[in-house]
């Protein structure tokens, strides 16, 4: 069944009919740009919410960043700002796929069915030409007609009256005749009108009209199949994307599941673990028995000097921090060469010479009774440098000697990181100084002296530090694992010994005294060429690694991590094979070496 067939005479309705059409998808292509606005709307709204709540940069090195709980709330705001990202696809794919498309498809059916249109127009114009020629012709013998009737019965009337002469029924006779042929001759021309009518009239019905009709039909149903192929994008355009979607999700349940209470108590407690000993019991000061008030070594501890006994008895607020008795830092004996004692006082006491301060805070409490105060107290209590305010010294010596050891361990890792990349240049410079003086044109080997020089002296000032840092270390009691370790990295494949640039031992080196820290785990370690795997990661996204420096992955691959992220967004990972390179951190969920 067709149109042309079944809709011959519904010419109106099917001009509605298809204007309805076009006006229907029109209002889509307005939906889906709505839809579009919502979306990318919704994603921007979603990457300031993850902006706004996200790490500053100056805030990384915070001590909360370490919790467990802090880096799954980051995993959290990195998969929702993905999330954003498939957000803006989706409206971005709507928009080409589906508002595009079916604009520039809407012009092109418009167009087809003015044409379309137009033709009916014309063939309906010409069948109406064809009926009003029709129609003259048709009035034209109609009034022929009457006009013989009208002569023939003038002459038969004239010839039976017999006062008319001869001559008179004679012209009345040819009248009537020429009125006759006239008549005639418009019966014919109406006859060839109606004929012509008849079929032209049979040819806009039964041809003209239905080729039209169907025509417009087909229009119809290519734009309904064009439509119905848009809606079908509109689901497919998310559904496409929703694997990704997934995969954010689970990335912000994974974070959830990271969560670790114990770890994050763990590393509250290394982070803020100070390494003293708790105060303990004051003794009994019995002012009955004399003057003879000795004090405890257990209240104090063995401190060395004023800044370990502000850092050991944070609990605790003294005399020299109160604000009732200001002594002035001249009538109080220095603590690091205690006064002799008056022969009056007889022989010093056997804890003067091993704990000149509790001395002193002896000879002070005959006056001064000291006030424990609350954490609060003390915490909100600015120590001016008449209240012995410990300064920040190079070998972290303000701090107490847990944190000591871990910022002096922080500091050699930073330490031997710059020294790693010196040597690195240093034999880079080396090889291409050996390249240049095997092939002068490529290069004149004098040009890289100074670098090469620069480069020595840095290495030279950079192992310096290194030894006066593991001395620090080693008075602080720390081991140095780590370090030993490294230090091994940096002789890279025989290149580089730790004693010089080049390779040699130096006769005038001294030894270093950071070795005998060391000796205990030379049999534990191995020179390595490859620096050790720091943990895992897991593709989530194919990466080609088509630029310099990066390296391919698949779905799915699982990387050995190399170098973890430093901000710029990349982590440098190796393969089973050995292959090294930087991939993108967001493309990888990665999983570290506890």
């Amino acid at each position: 069944m067709d149109w042309g067939t079944e809709l011959w005479d519904q010419y109106d309705i099917i001009e509605k009919h298809t204007q309805s059409g076009l006006e229907l998808v029109e209002k889509y292509v307005k939906f889906v740009k709505e839809r579009t606005e919502i979306e990318q709307n919704y994603a921007k709204q979603l990457r300031n919410l993850s902006k706004k709540y996200s790490l500053k940069r100056s805030g990384k090195d915070e001590p909360e960043c370490r919790l467990s709980s802090y880096q799954s709330f980051l995993d959290i705001l990195n998969e929702t700002n993905d999330y954003a990202g498939q957000r803006e696809l989706i409206a971005e794919n709507m928009m080409m796929s589906i508002c595009i498309d079916l604009t520039k498809y809407l012009q092109e059916l418009k167009q087809e069915r003015k044409t379309y249109l137009m033709e009916a127009k014309k063939a309906q114009q010409s069948l109406e030409s064809t009926y009003k020629q029709l129609d003259s012709s048709k009035k034209r013998f109609e009034r022929e007609w009457r006009e013989a009737e009208r002569a023939a019965q003038y002459a038969e009337k004239t010839d039976q009256d017999i006062n008319a002469t001869k001559a008179d029924v004679e012209k009345a006779k040819q009248q009537a005749h020429m009125r006759a042929h006239i008549a005639e001759e418009c019966k014919n021309d109406y006859a060839a009108q109606l004929q012509k009518f008849n079929k032209e009239q049979n040819q806009f019905y039964f041809n003209d009209m239905p080729l039209i009709f169907n025509k417009l039909q087909d229009l119809d149903e290519k734009r309904v199949r064009k439509l119905a192929q848009g809606y079908i994008l509109f689901s497919d355009t998310e559904k496409h994307v929703m694997p990704i979607i997934g995969k954010c999700l689970e990335g912000i349940t994974k974070a959830g599941t990271n969560v670790n209470e114990r770890n994050d108590s763990m590393v509250v407690i290394e982070q803020n673990k100070s390494g003293f000993e708790r105060p303990g019991d004051l003794e009994f000061e019995d002012y009955s028995q004399g003057i003879n008030r000795a004090s405890s070594d257990s209240s104090l501890g063995t401190p060395k000097g004023p800044m370990e006994l502000l850092g050991k008895n944070r609990s605790k607020n003294f005399w020299i921090f109160s604000k009732r008795s200001k002594l002035s830092p001249s009538t109080l004996p220095p603590f690091s060469t205690p006064p002799a004692p008056s022969p009056a006082n007889g022989p010093p006491s056997p804890k003067f010479g091993r704990d000149p301060l509790s001395y002193c805070l002896k000879e002070i409490n005959k006056t001064v009774k000291p006030r424990i105060s609350s954490f609060r107290t003390l915490r909100r209590s600015k120590f001016t440098p008449e209240r012995l305010t410990p300064t920040v010294t190079e070998d972290f010596g303000h701090l107490p000697p847990e944190q000591r050891r871990k910022r002096l361990q922080q500091k050699l890792e930073e330490i031997c990181k710059e020294l790693q990349k010196e040597v690195d240049q240093s034999e880079a410079l080396g090889k291409m100084k050996d390249v240049y003086e095997k092939n002068p044109q490529m290069g004149d080997p004098a040009s890289l002296a100074s670098q090469i020089s620069q480069t020595s002296q840095n290495i030279e000032r950079l192992r310096g530090e290194l030894n006066k840092y593991e001395t620090w270390l080693a008075e602080a009691g720390g081991r140095g694992d780590t370090l030993r370790y490294k230090a091994h990295t940096f002789n890279n494949n025989g290149a580089h010994d730790v004693h010089s640039p080049d390779g040699a031992h130096s006769d005038e080196s001294t030894p270093d005294p950071s070795q005998a820290i060391y000796a205990e785990f030379d049999d534990d370690f191995e020179d390595e060429e490859l620096t050790a795997p720091i943990g895992k990661c897991t593709a989530m996204y194919n990466f080609p690694g088509a630029s310099e420096g990066t390296i391919s992955m698949q779905e799915g691959e699982v990387l050995a991590v190399v170098e973890e992220d430093k901000g710029d967004g990349w982590t440098r990972v190796r393969r089973s094979n050995g292959d090294e390179g930087y991939i993108p951190t967001s493309y990888v969920t990665i999983a570290l070496n506890k």
